[in-house]
């Protein structure tokens, strides 16, 4: 049995554009993980299954090239058929008992917990691999997000034992506090993809964590084995 995937460094978020061709969006996803984006989430709220499988399939073929992890967010069935290494659950999306029946035990299931500490413990009981917290920052992909406070990092870090995802409007300047508050990954949508020169943005976002290590000590987790 394999192990599962080691959740650290950049986790990009592909930006849910419904008019972009798998071509452009293969090629930004290939520039991000040149830049040294260590996870990719496909995210495309449509409801054209026929694309989103094809963009899915095309996506696990790119990245698993690269040996990239892909989870896909909302929508366990879709992994499945894809193939991806795991699924991203929000508050409306499923149980994580149904989506680790439906994908195995190798998958990889994270959860948003927004700003809801008992939320991610009960995850983390559950069975997550990794919860999410934010909006930290406000955020042009969700605008109307609940704000989470970056003490809720503190709180996390000594309460948890899987990796600890912040989103939300997380940029080069403000992403260095959210590591060193707790983050052990920074999970980035219009800060990547909506950047002219994405590799080097991506760059710029990946020297983030190897000064968080320098100077705090390591900061990632890995996965339950």
């Amino acid at each position: 049995m394999q192990p599962k995937p080691i959740l650290h460094g950049l986790y990009v978020i592909t930006n849910n554009d419904r008019e972009q061709t798998t071509a452009g969006l293969l090629q930004q996803v290939t520039q991000a993980i040149a830049g040294g984006a260590r996870i990719v989430q496909y995210r495309d709220k449509s409801h054209d299954f026929k694309r989103r499988q094809q963009q899915a399939l095309a996506l696990r073929e790119l990245c698993h090239q690269h040996q990239i992890p892909l989870i896909i967010n909302d929508d366990p069935e879709l992994a499945r058929q894809a193939g991806a290494d795991g699924v991203h659950l929000g508050r409306d999306d499923g149980s994580i008992t149904s989506a680790r029946e439906q994908l195995g035990e190798q998958a990889l299931i994270g959860v948003s917990c927004y700003n809801q500490l008992d939320s991610a413990i009960l995850a983390e009981q559950a069975g997550a691999d990794y919860v999410a917290f934010g909006s930290f920052y406000h955020s042009p992909s969700k605008p109307q997000a609940v704000i989470a406070p970056v003490s809720l990092l503190e709180e996390a870090r000594e309460r948890l034992t899987i990796p600890i995802v912040a989103i939300g409007g997380i940029t080069v300047e403000n992403g260095a506090n959210l590591l060193a508050a707790g983050a052990t990954t920074l999970a980035v949508i219009s800060g990547v993809f909506g950047q002219t020169n994405i590799t080097a943005t991506t760059q710029a976002y990946a020297r983030l964590f190897d000064n968080n290590r320098n100077h705090e000590g390591s900061n990632v987790y890995c996965s339950k084995l």
